[in-house]
């Protein structure tokens, strides 16, 4: 089911009258208003082609929730005919339809095509008649761009090269003479799709004439992308598989004369495969935007909000491109880069929402209310999860301004108001608000004439810890002989009493435990850590408004101990076989390999024959007959090495042996292969009385038996017929051949895989009649 709801069917309209096209579009299920775009051809624009010509208007019912699309056509001219086609889209919803123009009263114009517009142009004179013609120049002039914007507006067309295009259109001749021996001439300009065959057609006045074809001013050979045909006067030539490099001058010559052509290649449209996706992402994270377009190398265009964007000095944006696939990417998204982005290449575009939010703030500490007496301290304090997060200040919703006796001040995730020496005009209600947050935390300060007793606002102890869990994760690992060094962050007002343990035990300072407390830490810190410093350690703070406690597990890793029971498994050839045991010591972490050492008994020289080794049992390779080997085996864990080996109690001595060389056999290849002709027979016509020949080319492995046939009888023993073969191009040549000779001739070829066939057509022209033709014209 596609948008439209009533398409613009195909019309007729006479020269000089007018007619109207109307397409209609239900918005009911459509979130966006559709926009909708004419063209003329594959890809003419007719919105910039507004004027005397053509009106395009739209109107909405809000009853029926209908669109209505109208293109009227006025005073109708010949070169108005052609293939038009309507487009409408809206968001991700997308339609199209095409329609034909058929123009009556003068002789109907085939130059639907943008391409043969250009031909138009290039011949005729700059902008003395607003015709309302639809030629890519009008488009390039109506888009008031400047001339160096022309070869950019021209890629969304498909055209890659408008200045080769332009300069060769130039070069055609504006009249054409009469010709004696093309009745027909080429068309001035043909263009093909890339991959697409094109059929290039001329009439000549003489059947008989032979022609040449000729590109870029070189004549062209008979090869399987290029068909030479002739039948009667018509002369061909089509190219098959056309790519870029058959964008060139064209020409056909009989004698004197030639004609000529321009065939523009067109490259297809790219479109976009897989379209750009919606995103919402939090303040500062990474935004990756990506489409994967149908071309590999294609260019594409970013916009924003209908800017295009490109790599400014800040680097903001980045492009990136890999193979089919697309990336626009924001490193650190900001409240500015919401928006709707879109990618167009000259086939399509994709369009998606960007969506950017603030990170949610956490309070950890919301400020109280404070009664003070005249002359004291009123301190307000927060402290919120997000330490970058600044704000702002206000006493009854005015900003509070810092000065000698205000002081504002903002440490890690705690804001602080400090008002020294209070006076009765600070009373009021103050009020901490958050940069770019929509909250606000609030108290009240009440000021107090009379003299009492103060007591202080006092805040409990906290212990600031990521690793206060018993997992894995949280522990904190150190290696024997080390320094362990715990340090945590603490607050609390007044400040807190600190206390170590371990288990039941109070660590307190001495020759190797050293405990020590500043503002806002307490330290721990073992000198030469050992084994038996493994545990959980766990700190306590006090003071007079509560306290905190936090448990650390501390592990200490030492080198392992050397492996156990290495012995000889088995000996073979240049190899032997090892075995040993786990060690009983793993230094109290997980053993991750084993290092394998083998020496000559003779030397004593010790080399790494495994590194790593997973497993507790090894082949050593490659060792050299008649030598006698002992082997050692380390353990290895996160620390190291172990510091001694175990070695093998006994040696090995490997034993020489006699060796025999057996060479490989090998399969014999079969090159065989059945007959297939390469290139095929052509139809031909000849004249009566003149030797003629037929040629074709085959392969095939062994060399195939050919056998010619005339009508399905075989000729191989007929005198008239003589048979050539020559690396692999048959011909078969024909004495003096008349009339009976015509037919259909067939050359067949076999060797033991199979068989293969090709014909063609012969016609006989008697020679008298030929004459008499061509005295009759």
């Amino acid at each position: 089911t596609g948008l439209f709801t009533e398409k613009p069917q195909s019309g007729e309209v006479t020269v000089g009258e007018n007619i109207t096209f109307v397409a209609k579009v239900s918005a009911e299920s459509l979130l966006k208003k559709p926009s909708i775009k004419w063209f003329k051809g594959k890809w003419m624009d007719l919105a910039s082609k507004s004027g005397k010509h053509l009106q395009l208007k739209e109107t909405f019912d809000r009853n029926t929730k209908v669109y209505t699309f109208e293109m009227h056509i006025i005073d109708a001219k010949p070169n108005f005919a052609g293939a038009y086609r309507c487009e409408v889209s809206s968001k991700d919803k997308f339609d199209s339809c095409n329609f034909d123009l058929t123009v009556h009263g003068e002789e109907k114009k085939t130059q639907p095509t943008l391409l043969l517009m250009l031909c138009d142009f290039c011949s005729s004179t700059d902008g003395k008649d607003d015709s309302g013609e639809l030629d890519f120049s009008g488009l390039l002039k109506k888009s008031r761009a400047p001339p160096t914007e022309y070869e950019k507006i021209a890629f969304q067309y498909g055209i890659t090269d408008l200045r080769g295009m332009l300069k060769r259109l130039k070069k055609m001749k504006k009249e054409e003479k009469k010709s004696e021996a093309f009745l027909k001439k080429l068309d001035p300009a043909y263009q093909v799709s890339k991959g697409h065959k094109i059929k290039l057609a001329v009439e000549v006045a003489n059947e008989n004439v032979e022609v040449k074809w000729l590109k870029n001013g070189q004549e062209i050979q008979k090869s399987g992308r290029y068909i030479f045909e002739s039948v009667g006067n018509m002369r061909y030539l089509t190219i098959t598989h056309c790519s870029l490099a058959d964008d060139a001058a064209y020409a056909c010559v009989v004698g004197d004369e030639k004609c000529t052509t321009e065939l523009f290649v067109k490259e297809p449209p790219v479109t976009i495969v897989k379209n750009l996706e919606d995103q919402m992402v939090m303040k500062g994270e990474r935004v990756e935007l990506m489409c994967e377009v149908s071309e590999e190398g294609a260019n594409v265009k970013w916009e924003k909000d209908g800017v295009e964007l490109t790599r400014d000095e800040s680097l903001k944006y980045r492009f990136k491109k890999d193979g089919c696939k697309h990336y626009l990417i924001i490193n650190e998204a900001t409240k500015e880069d919401c928006g709707h982005y879109k990618v167009k290449t000259n086939g399509g575009e994709s369009m998606a929402e960007l969506l950017v939010q603030e990170k949610e703030l956490e309070v950890y500490q919301s400020i109280a209310d404070l009664t003070v007496k005249a002359k004291d301290q009123a301190v307000f304090k927060c402290e919120v999860s997000d330490e970058n997060v600044r704000g702002t200040w206000f006493k009854n919703g005015v900003e509070v301004k810092a000065d000698p006796r205000i002081n504002i001040s903002h440490i890690g995730r705690i804001h602080k108001l400090t008002i020294d020496d209070v006076k009765p005009e600070d009373e009021g209600d103050y009020t901490f608000v958050p940069d770019g947050h929509a909250f606000n935390l609030s108290a009240k300060l009440n000021f107090l004439e009379v003299k009492i007793d103060y007591v202080p606002r006092q805040d409990p102890p906290k212990i600031h810890l990521d690793c206060m869990s018993r997992t894995a994760e949280s522990t904190i690992v150190v290696v024997a002989g080390n320094k362990l060094r715990l340090d945590v962050p603490i607050t609390g007002d007044p400040a807190p009493t600190v206390i170590w343990t371990k288990g039941e035990k109070v660590k307190q300072r001495n020759g190797r435990v050293h405990v020590e407390s500043t503002q806002g830490h307490c330290i721990f810190t073992i000198e030469g850590a050992e084994r038996q410093d493994e545990g959980i350690y766990s700190v306590v703070v006090r003071n007079p408004a509560g306290e905190d406690t936090a448990d650390i597990r501390v592990k200490v890793v030492d080198l392992p101990g050397p492996p156990e029971a290495l012995r000889f498994v088995d000996s073979w050839g240049f190899n032997v076989a090892l075995e040993w045991k786990p060690p009983k010591d793993d230094g109290n972490c997980e053993i991750n390999g084993y290092t394998v050492q083998k020496a000559d008994k003779k030397t004593m020289e010790w080399y790494t024959v495994h590194d790593h080794c997973r497993r507790t049992h090894c082949v050593a390779s490659d060792l050299i007959m008649g030598n006698e080997y002992i082997f050692r085996v380390y353990s290895i864990n996160l620390v190291g090495l172990s510091p001694e080996p175990c070695t093998t109690k006994d040696s090995v001595f490997i034993q020489k042996s006699g060796i025999s060389y057996k060479s490989p056999t090998y399969k014999k290849h079969d090159f065989s292969e059945a007959p297939k002709f390469t290139h095929p027979l052509v139809d031909r016509s000849i004249i009566a009385g003149y030797n003629a020949t037929l040629s074709c080319a085959v392969r095939g492995i062994p060399k195939p038996k050919v056998t010619w046939y005339k009508n399905k009888m075989d000729i191989s023993n007929e005198a008239k017929y003589r048979m050539l073969s020559k690396q692999g191009v048959l011909t078969l040549e024909i004495r003096k051949p008349c009339a009976f000779d015509g037919g259909v001739y067939m050359c067949k070829a076999v060797n033991d895989q199979g068989e293969d066939t090709v014909e063609c057509k012969l016609e006989v022209r008697c020679k008298f009649l030929t004459e008499k033709k061509e005295a009759n014209k």
